[in-house]
């Protein structure tokens, strides 16, 4: 059985996030995206950590129900702390057990952060430090470093990273048997290291609002869906088990290229180092983006990279798809009244975008938003890299006539 899971996400307790990032909102969008598995986010939080208790039930297997949504205790650390002469900032996603499990962690990070103070707390402490406290509570948790290449906050981040896991986790290092890759990396990107060819790649939304659920997702096949048998697909790689990735769009990401938003400059790697990684419009250092990073490390080429990997598929989202055949924002009472009627006709929008034949969705789609789907499909796209904190855009070149009465499909 197919499961897409989506474990790296947010409650509306953490920074910037919707106030609708609770439970029942989270358990619609799930259904509707056709999400199995969803990381509850911010277990750590006090008030979070009661509701999630008061409202799950356990199945017995490390997962827990809402609403008819499998749920997984999960939840995102920031570390901040001073070695080799910079200022390391790397986040860490957190998977637990058990509620038990979550409690024994939750009183051993007190002792040294405020968790009350976000959702996604902040210690002051080395990532080995929240290590030992997590695993000295939780000998079964499993911690995966978060987006492992944004420049800011992240374990091989141009801004506050490591260029080893080694050099972050220290005697913790083979206990780490996976990475995010976030949504400015692909895991093409990511095989042109050899040091992660023993690490598993996987894929979370990062939601800090329901209606982003499932932008990035991890696939398995298990025929009883448990913590224990996710967390061993996913350190085995087994590819009767462990099925890839869902993945934005690298280019679509905020930190792919270099670049200096204040002055509106992005730039490609080759180029900004060959302007010493300087704005040149204002002088000042750019941000040096995830593609740079990748080159900075990798010890491969592009075309050297290995075959026998899990597959991935790349997706753009289905109302972004109806909303540039539309010809309006994504965020329109169009868009969402036709995704609401797809959704209703087709089943979940991972249904629509992965599985179903352009045959099935031909009679009840609109021919401009199935070719929208057709082009994405066959990565027939045009994208501008995004920079500095500013997300790319794809543009999907979709030639179909528009219906003359669209609203009434």
């Amino acid at each position: 059985m197919r499961l897409i899971a989506d474990l790296h996400i947010h409650s509306h307790y953490s920074r910037a996030t919707s106030p609708q990032t609770d439970l029942p909102h989270l358990a619609h969008w799930a259904k509707v995206k056709g999400i199995d598995i969803l990381g509850t986010g911010d277990f750590t939080h006090p008030r979070w950590f009661v509701e999630l208790k008061t409202n799950l039930v356990p199945e017995g297997n490390g997962l827990y129900t809402y609403a008819g949504v499998r749920f997984m205790l999960t939840a995102e650390l920031a570390a901040i702390w001073s070695q080799g002469g910079m200022v390391r900032k790397v986040h860490l996603l957190v998977l637990a057990p058990s509620l038990e499990a979550v409690a024994r962690i939750n009183r051993g990070l007190s002792a040294i952060g405020n968790l009350a103070a976000d959702g996604r707390p902040t210690f002051g402490s080395t990532a080995v430090k929240l290590v030992e406290v997590i695993w000295n509570a939780a000998p079964d948790a499993v911690v995966i470093p978060a987006h492992a290449w944004t420049p800011w906050f992240s374990v091989f981040g141009s801004r506050s990273g490591f260029d080893t896991l080694a050099e972050c986790f220290g005697r913790y290092t083979d206990r780490i048997f996976a990475i995010e890759t976030g949504l400015s990396s692909d895991p093409p990107m990511n095989w042109r290291l050899s040091a992660l060819d023993s690490i598993t790649l996987i894929s979370n939304s990062d939601a800090h609002s329901p209606a982003k659920l499932g932008r990035e997702a991890t696939l398995f096949d298990l025929p009883a869906p448990s913590y224990s048998g996710i967390m061993d697909a996913m350190k085995s790689r087994d590819p009767k088990r462990f099925l890839g990735t869902i993945e934005f769009f690298p280019e679509e990401g905020k930190y792919h290229y270099d670049g200096h938003r204040a002055c509106g400059v992005v730039l490609p790697p080759r180029e900004a180092i060959a302007r010493g990684n300087l704005c040149p419009v204002c002088g000042k250092p750019l941000t040096v983006g995830v593609m740079h990073r990748v080159e900075d490390l990798a010890d491969r080429s592009p075309d050297d990279i290995p075959t026998d990997r899990p597959p991935y598929r790349s997706l753009v989202p289905l109302p972004e798809i109806i909303a540039q055949a539309l010809g309006t924002g994504v965020n329109t009472k169009g868009v969402s009244q036709e995704y609401e009627r797809l959704i209703k006709r087709f089943g979940p929008e991972f249904r629509i975008l992965l599985d179903l034949p352009e045959e099935e969705l031909a009679p009840g789609v609109p021919a401009r938003i199935l070719d929208g789907i057709r082009k994405v499909r066959q990565r027939d796209l045009v994208i501008e890299p995004g920079y500095d904190g500013v997300y790319g855009t794809v543009k999907i070149p979709i030639e179909a006539e528009e219906p003359k009465q669209l609203g009434l499909f």
